[in-house]
């Protein structure tokens, strides 16, 4: 599976970012290549941590389950992008479940493969806690935002988010590149689906945004930042 483009890709993941050639050709040798179809479970919670995942193409939700079985959205994760890495450094089982939204390609390294990684680069380990405190402070943010942001802040503020981590330039504004239904969207915003129905009816009707086929397309940039506060 080794190529140049290959490890070309890796060196631009954020934990391999400072891994000279010689590092990341060894991560490569021991890199898997694997592909998941749409809708198709990566992972369950409480399933065991064995393998870290780094994303080439597609988009992976994870989410947990709540008690009543209402499927709770956490985020997103597309091109570039890692997950699964909690497990591999506390040897707990998943915290969530990892979906494939679309058609996903990833790297996969082992758990002992990844430790070794770190032992030998450390600059691999102050990447992965540079990446665990970025999702914390996101994390914080999000309860901070229950607290204080009202639902149509909170859509808004989340649209804006999907934008700069999954947008794609088109001719009237940005579109979302990610396939999101409304009760998806609402539970990451930790609202009902009726509520963000009304809320997105109202950006919809403001021309903030418009909606086709579960893909959202940001028009007014600015009044969706207005809405906020």
């Amino acid at each position: 599976m080794e190529t140049t483009h290959d490890a070309t890709y890796l060196k631009q993941v954020d934990i391999f970012v400072n891994l000279n050639d010689e590092e990341i050709q060894e991560l490569m040798s021991v890199a898997k290549r694997r592909a998941f179809r749409a809708g198709e479970v990566i992972f369950h919670r409480d399933d065991p941590g064995q393998v870290l995942y780094v994303i080439k193409e597609g988009k992976v939700k994870i989410s947990i389950i709540s008690p009543d079985g209402q499927e709770i959205s956490l985020v997103v994760f597309g091109k570039g992008d890692c997950f699964g890495e909690l497990a591999l450094l506390d040897g707990e089982p998943r915290s969530a479940d990892a979906i494939a939204i679309e058609r996903v390609e990833c790297y996969t390294l082992q758990r002992a493969d990844f430790h070794k990684a770190i032992m030998k680069n450390p600059k691999i380990g102050i990447q992965v806690l540079e990446v665990l405190s970025r999702r914390l402070r996101k994390t914080d943010r999000q309860v901070e935002d229950l607290i204080f942001l009202d639902v149509y802040g909170r859509v808004a503020k989340k649209l804006l988010e999907l934008s700069e981590e999954h947008g794609v330039k088109v001719s009237d504004g940005t579109l979302i590149d990610v396939r999101l239904t409304q009760q998806e969207l609402a539970s990451m915003v930790g609202a009902s689906r009726e509520s963000v129905n009304k809320v997105m009816g109202y950006f919809t009707e403001k021309q903030y945004i418009s909606k086709d086929r579960h893909r959202i397309t940001i028009h007014r940039m600015a009044d969706l930042k207005r809405r906020i506060y």
